[in-house]
This record gives C-alpha cells, structure tokens and sequence, in this order.
C-alpha cells in the first residue's frame, strides 16, 4: 500500500464491482483496526497463530472469540485459518465462527481434484468433541 489513496480507489471499485474483498492474517503484520474502518471489505481471516493457539492457550482463544464478536458487529464475515483437527472446528463453532480453512479441512489440491473432493465432502461432526472446562466458559 505505497499509494494508499489508489489503492482505497481501487478496492472501492472492486467492491462496487461485487468483488467480495477480505482482510487477510488479521491481527498479525500491517492489518490493524484503522483497516476495519476505512476498507469495503466483507470478511476477515484470523490468522493462524491465535487459532492454532487456542487449544492450549486461553488468551489465544479469548482474542479468537473477540476478533469474532468485533467482526460480526462490524457485519463482517469470519474466516479462521490453520484449522488442523476437530476440537479446533468445534471450538470455533462454539465460538461462532462463521467458516474455516486449514489442513484439517483438506490439503491444498490440484483443480482437477477440487469438484470430486467437493462432492464428497461433509462437515465434521463436532457435537461429540470434548471441550475444556476453561474454554467452555468463554
């Protein structure tokens, strides 16, 4: 973003265009609140780090349920990366996360196979997943 007046012309643009945009790694790096405020965006992508966390660090968690709660009031869509197995789904479904991506989801594929693997695809089931007492209570 050396040119940040173009760059806001252009993602407007892009919005107005029905482009969904979205804040990548947030809460890592460049992305900050002010971002929230200023760009057309339609989503926001945790980053990896905090979910990842989560499953042993409460802090990590309480910035999940947060970032998602901040999200949803801004109306913004939620997108939890590096999910890597069922009590991480569980956990952000919990939470109120609206979707997920990550190596317990699937593996990056060629496009060849993405259609198949769709077709066959379904949700875990999360519901017999054992939650921790302390995150339980967030």
């Amino acid at each position: 973003m050396d040119d940040p007046a173009r760059a806001m012309q252009t993602l407007q643009r892009l919005s107005e265009l029905g482009v969904r945009l979205s804040i990548d790694d947030f809460g890592t790096g460049y992305s900050s609140l002010a971002y929230l405020k200023r760009l057309p965006v339609d989503e926001l992508k945790i980053d990896r780090s905090f979910v990842i966390g989560m499953e042993r660090d409460l802090d990590d968690a309480r910035i999940v349920r947060s970032t998602i709660g901040l999200a949803h009031t801004l109306g913004l869509t939620v997108v939890a990366e590096g999910v890597e197995n069922e009590k991480l789904m569980a956990m952000l479904e919990h939470l109120g996360c609206d979707e997920a991506q990550g190596y317990g989801i699937a593996r990056p594929m060629p496009v060849e196979d993405w259609l198949p693997w769709v077709e066959r695809w379904q949700a875990p089931q999360t519901g017999t997943v054992r939650l921790d007492t302390d995150f339980q209570q967030l």
